[in-house]
Order: C-alpha cells, then structure tokens, then sequence
C-alpha cells in the first residue's frame, strides 16, 4: 500500500480541465526528434561526411600537419562566423563584415606606422574603430527601420572605398608597410598570429581562440539573460519589446559584437603578414554568412546556435584545403560551397518539419 502511494505521483499528472490527457504541447517527445530539433545536429552530421570523404579521396589529409592547416583555415572562418551567427539569430546580418575586418587591419597598421607608436596604439584605436562601426550599423538600423541588408550594404560601400583612398593617399600605395619591427608587434604577434607544438605539429593560436569564442557563445546564449534577449528579437522583436526585453541595446550590441570579430581577425592577418592590402575582404561577408547558414542559423532570425558554425566553418576549411590535397582543380572550391550552401538550406528545411511534427 505504501508503495502504491509513493509511485503514484510519478505516473499521475494533474489533468487539464475538462480533459484526462496532456497535449501535444506538453507530451513528451522522442529522442531522435529532439536531437533533431537541435540547429547543429545536420551540420555536424555533413561536417562528419565530408571528413570522411576527403580521407578517403585524399590520403595526405590524415597526416597531422595536414589538419593542423585546415584547422586554421576553418579558424580564421570560424571566429567571425560566430558574432555572424549571434546576429542572424538575433535576426539580422551584416554584409560590411568582410570589408570590415581589412579596415581594422589597416587603421591600426597605418596608425602605428605613419605616427610611429607602439603596435598597441593601433591595436587598441583599431578595436575602437571596429565597435564603432558596429554600434553605427545597429544605431542605423533601430533608428531609420531600414532592413539590415540596406544599412549594411552602404557601410560596405563605404569602407572598400575609404579602404582603398585612405590607403593610397596616406601611404602612396594600395598596401601598408611593414610594421615587424616596431616596438610591441612581438607581443601581439604572440596573441594573434602564434604557434604552439603539440605532438611535432605547428597548430595556430587561431585555433584555441575559436574554440574559446565558442564556448563562450554557447554559455551566452544558452544560459545567460541576453542569450534569451537575442532569441527573442530574432523570434519578433515588437512581441519582446512588449514584454520588456530591450531591443534596441541587444540589436546594437550584436552589430558591435561583429565588430569585435572583425577587430581580432583584422589584428591576426596583420600580425601575420606584417602588410595589408587595401582591397581585401571583398566577398568574406558572405562567406560569413554562409558559414552561418551551414551551422543551423536561419536568415529569418530567431533560431541557431553558436555550436552549429563552428561545424559549418570547418566544412568550409575541410574542402577548401581537400580540394587542394586531393589534386583537383581549386576552381571547384566554390561549386563546392554552392552545394553545401543549398544542401544545409535544405536540411534545416527538413530538420526543422520532422522536429516539430506531433
């Protein structure tokens, strides 16, 4: 009788009114189907594909050395594909991101050059600049309603032509001069564009700050309070505006976390190269954003992760250098990214209608 009594609250549930049964709202569902629910799940079954394949179609890429360099190409994708995904799932994209990271790179080469201050001078003017940008974006975009691909095109146009004007008429060039030996530049060399051996292979700094920036994105928007602001004006930003959330702050913010990410890849093509050239960056944003796409983000906004890009990011360093170790022809890289770019389309599609099907 006792026993009866205690495992009875385990099988019973209150019923709702008028009604002995719970919904499918309530109704606990089957575990293949919350796994897909989860925006990560199909990339990092196709990131898991196309490993495979290219060990196969390229034996050299099992070689550590190998992965240690396609680590670093997804790397150098992946840390700003993860502010990219943050603000697509708050909605929103930006497409001056590419053009954005050379304007970082070359602000604070020229400052340091040109006035012959320590590296650290330009790194920190520099990472002003990028928020800067960034906190205009948003400021344009909560202020006139303009669609985020108007307000950020323009800043793209922008940029490549300040870019490339700035460049010529402050240096006579369309590129920086060396700045490897001013005071400072070994410093942050050391935290942007280093190497580390691990097992006799040279891995990239890029990589571990990747991999941080990661997790660190997971943590926010999984567990902390903005995590939730960012889904909910993604998700409809009139509905958590009336229930308090702050649109504007977290729309703006998101823009200036992209900015960030410009900054610091900006700092680690110049710490690695010592140069910039002015017309870089052109057609990066959309590498971006497909980064982004691939990992689960949809460009309507309101659903993503921060897990989903980094597997995204990879497939683009997989193939990119696959395609390279296989012997084929580089030129197919982008019919590559063609495919990948429309398959995951079409799995989250998917993903998306078996998750939520009763």
């Amino acid at each position: 009788m006792d026993m009866s009594q205690q495992a009875a609250p385990a099988v019973d549930t209150p019923p709702a009114p008028g009604s002995g049964q719970t919904d499918g709202r309530t109704a606990r569902r089957p575990l293949a189907l919350r796994l897909l629910a989860r925006p990560e799940v199909g990339v990092f079954l196709g990131a898991v594909a196309v490993l495979v394949f290219f060990l196969i179609a390229a034996p050299s890429v099992r070689q550590g050395s190998s992965m240690a360099t396609i680590l670093y190409q997804s790397s150098t994708i992946g840390i700003m594909a993860l502010p990219v995904a943050l603000l697509m799932i708050g909605g929103e994209f930006d497409l001056s991101a590419g053009v954005a990271v050379i304007t970082s790179a070359l602000t604070a080469s020229m400052l340091s050059y040109q006035l012959t201050l320590n590296v650290w001078a330009g790194v920190i003017v520099a990472l002003v600049v990028s928020l800067a940008v960034g906190a205009f974006n948003g400021w344009m975009l909560v202020k006139t309603g303009l669609p985020s691909f108007l307000v950020t095109l323009g800043t793209f146009l922008i940029l490549q032509g300040v870019n490339l004007a700035v460049t010529k008429l402050v240096t006579g060039n369309v590129a920086t001069d060396d700045i490897s030996n001013m005071d400072g530049f070994d410093q942050a060399k050391a935290l942007f564009a280093s190497s580390f051996d691990v097992g006799g292979v040279e891995v990239k700094i890029t990589v571990v700050w990747w991999l941080v920036f990661a997790a660190i994105a997971t943590w926010v928007l999984l567990r902390t309070k903005y995590g939730n602001w960012v889904f909910a004006v993604g998700g409809n930003k009139d509905s958590a505006r009336a229930v308090g959330v702050p649109v504007t702050f977290t729309k703006i913010t998101l823009f200036m976390l992209v900015g960030f990410g410009a900054w610091f890849v900006g700092m680690h093509q110049l710490f690695s190269f010592n140069t910039v050239q002015s017309g870089e960056g052109v057609g990066q944003e959309l590498i971006y954003i497909a980064a982004a796409v691939i990992g689960g983000c949809l460009l309507t906004g309101g659903y993503g992760s921060a897990v989903g890009p980094v597997f995204g990011a990879f497939m683009f360093g997989m193939v990119n250098q696959g395609i390279v170790y296989a012997g084929w022809n580089p030129d197919w890289f982008k019919a590559f990214l063609g495919v990948m770019l429309l398959g995951a389309v079409l799995i989250n599609l998917w993903v998306q209608r078996t998750a939520t099907r009763r």
